[in-house]
């Protein structure tokens, strides 16, 4: 079991699958059998002593099930880091034929280059953390970049750059201490966000200032 506090976008496996699918009303694709091997991921939430905001996700885009999980029934963590790290994406017997993950190759030592503390989520994420195939040619690359302080200008512009890539959708959020933006509306507003919190998105033109 783990100890630290599990962060937004951290994907979490059960201790016990059985009891956590009886003690919560889930959708029928969320059966105990498929919770035992499939991580629920850390969302945006207020706080709750004890437990942690999560979602359930199937093998499509429409199975998402909002739930709270007891911190005590946390086997273990990946975080998007860990899942950027391990690089799996390199051994993934459709990573040609699957945009994203060939975008994901290609930016991957840029990402590096830049010194960027950043990590893979979204259905990308999930699909290299379990080792279940839940990828479709469509399907977008998440990227999550951590930054305690602004990001430097070359960074910014290197982030950017990425955001064109023509073979695949690449979306990258930019997490803060005080919440995360999307790159993406940055670049096309020039400062203001909107800055996802635990209680609720805000709109800031410093996502690197506490909130008023």
């Amino acid at each position: 079991m783990t100890t630290s506090t599990p962060l937004p976008h951290d994907l979490l496996w059960l201790i016990d699958a059985p009891g956590f699918a009886r003690a919560n009303t889930l959708p029928a694709w969320a059966s105990a059998d498929w919770l035992a091997q499939a991580p629920l991921v850390v969302r945006r939430d207020g706080a709750s002593a004890g437990r942690i905001p999560v979602g359930l996700r199937g093998t499509t885009r429409a199975q998402r099930h909002a739930a709270w999980l007891p911190a005590t029934q946390v086997a273990r963590v990946a975080t998007p880091r860990m899942i950027a790290r391990q690089a799996r994406w390199r051994d993934h017997p459709r990573r040609a034929a699957l945009p994203a993950l060939a975008a994901l190759a290609r930016v991957a030592p840029l990402l590096d280059a830049a010194q960027a503390n950043w990590g893979v989520t979204g259905s990308v994420g999930f699909t290299l953390a379990i080792g279940i195939d839940v990828l479709h040619a469509g399907s977008d690359l998440d990227l999550l970049v951590t930054a305690a302080t602004p990001l430097s200008a070359e960074l910014a512009r290197a982030l950017a750059a990425l955001l064109d890539d023509a073979q695949a959708r690449i979306d990258i959020q930019v997490a803060t201490p005080f919440g995360a933006f999307a790159l993406r509306e940055q670049v096309r507003t020039g400062h203001r966000v909107l800055l996802k919190t635990a209680t609720g998105p805000v709109m800031s033109h410093d996502p690197w200032q506490p909130l008023p």
